[in-house]
Parts: C-alpha cells; structure tokens; sequence
C-alpha cells in the first residue's frame, strides 16, 4: 500500500465516537514511551481503521510507519502489539529521539477508556468566553474549535448563536457583564459585541479581576482612548488595568481586516497568553 493510499483516509477535525460509529475494526496506536525529542508526548494517541485516520502521533515517517503495522494486523498479514521507533537517520526522521508505541483492537473495554481519557482531559481544558457571535465572533468560534480548548459564546441576540461549530458551548443572556465574576481564574475573555458601550462594560468587570489569563477587545487605537478615559472617570476603574487589556486583538504584524484573519491571529494571541499564564501558575 502507498502513503497515498494510506493516508487517504484522514478523518480531521471530527470526535472520535463519530469515528468509531462509522468504523467496524479499529486499532488504537498509543504512544508508551518517549526518550529525546519526539513529536508528540506519552499518552498520545490515534485510531487507524481499514481506511481511515483519526487523530495523529506526530506524522512523518514514523506515523506512516504505525500506520501500516496497524492496517496488518486489522488484515491479519502481519504487524505487532509494540514497536519501539528510533526517530533519526533510519527512517528519515531527524528528532534524535525514541518513541514506544502499542496497538490494540478497540474493543467495548478500550472504548471505554478512550471515554474516559476524553473525560478528563475535557475538566482539564482552558476556557475561553468569547462575547458576541458577530462575523469575528463566528470566525473566532470556528478557528477556536479544533484547539484543545473550552469555548464559550455569550450573546444577547438569539439569532446571532446560529451555525456555531458543534464543540462551541453557547449561553443567551441579557446582560453578558454579570457572568465575568464567575468565570474561572486564568480564563481569557474576548470582547466583540455589537455595541461598543457593552464590549466597556464587560471589559469593565474582566479588568477588575487580576486573575484572567487573557482579556481582548476588538476595536482601534480611539476605542482604547475612549475606553481609558470612561474606565477612570466613569466607571471607577483604575489606568493601571489597561496593563491587562489587549486592545485592538489580532496584533498589528498583518494589515487585513477580515473576520477569519482577525480570527486566526487573535486565535494565537489567546494560545500564547493561556500558555504563559499556566507557566506562571505551575512556577
């Protein structure tokens, strides 16, 4: 079989319980053990069926190569339970490293514990409030979704919920400030309504907390001056907040103005600022 033909069959972006519905024989390949550099970290895993993929252990040559022992044994042509991959000259990879792999059919018990590993994994997962569904909010919410992230969209316009990825959570609510005090420490909030004057106010109770890992409004170089002065002269707030406000989002490296580019940099702005906080957390 060609790598064409083996890896045809990539599932991207889809759960693996759909994957699994659709798929009679599958093997999980896990990653046991790693030593030196390596793609991706023990605990690692993909589904490989008789003509499909789901997920990945790090691609190249390597995941070519636990492809193709995973399709052997769901043939019954060969393959083994472990391989132990060393990831340099000898099969045209160059991270050093060593990698440990298992396979197994995916039976009801292994089902079951992949469940299980999702689970926790999902209690473990970042969160990000995005406020308003508006055309960058639609575009955030879908550049968010692949991402291993706990995605929030809060609206107060029922309409504006539609069509949202189906891993994006969603809450209509009247007045989008009052649910900032509860949202947990080292969330990132990002602010993107349809009216400036709430985006003030949830930024407002956001900055007021000094726990958020990430808190951006979309907007100019005016809004952030207009926003400063009714912060300090209205709203009782401090300037030193401003320290923590991203404002505009998206950076200023790239002059283009459409949602799903917007998106896209506030996507890794949001990445950056959530890895950062966790490493200071865990210092």
């Amino acid at each position: 079989m060609t790598r064409r033909e083996i890896l045809s069959g990539f599932v991207p972006g889809s759960d693996f319980r759909a994957f699994l519905a659709l798929q009679p024989d599958v093997i999980l390949v896990e990653i046991t053990g790693t030593q030196g550099s390596t793609p991706r970290e023990t605990g690692a895993f993909m589904l490989v069926s008789g003509s499909s993929l789901w997920g990945t252990i790090g691609g190249g040559q390597f995941e070519f190569i636990a492809i193709g022992n995973a399709r052997d044994l769901l043939a019954g042509t060969g393959g083994t339970d472990v391989m132990d991959i060393p990831l340099g000259p000898e099969i045209g990879q160059c991270c050093g490293g060593r990698t440990q792999l298992r396979f197994r059919p995916v039976t009801d018990a292994v089902r079951n514990e992949l469940e299980k590993k999702r689970e926790s994994e999902a209690e473990q997962l970042l969160e990000v409030y995005v406020f308003g569904a508006g055309h960058v909010g639609r575009a955030l919410a879908a550049a968010l979704a692949p991402l291993p992230l706990s995605v929030t969209v809060i609206e107060t316009r029922k309409d504006e919920l539609a069509n949202l990825p189906v891993s994006t959570k969603s809450l209509l609510v009247p007045m989008p400030e009052a649910l900032v005090k509860d949202m947990p420490a080292g969330a990132a909030l990002v602010i993107l309504t349809h009216d400036h004057a709430l985006d003030f106010l949830i930024a407002r109770e956001a900055l007021a907390r000094a726990d958020l890992a990430y808190t951006g409004m979309i907007g100019s170089a005016t809004k952030r001056a207009t926003f400063a002065n009714w912060l300090s002269r209205e709203a009782g707030g401090e300037r030193s907040w401003l320290d923590r406000l991203t404002l505009p989002i998206g950076g200023s490296a790239v002059k283009d103005k459409r949602p799903h580019v917007i998106a896209a940099m506030t996507a890794a702005e949001i990445l950056t600022a959530l890895a950062s906080y966790r490493d200071r957390s865990s210092s």
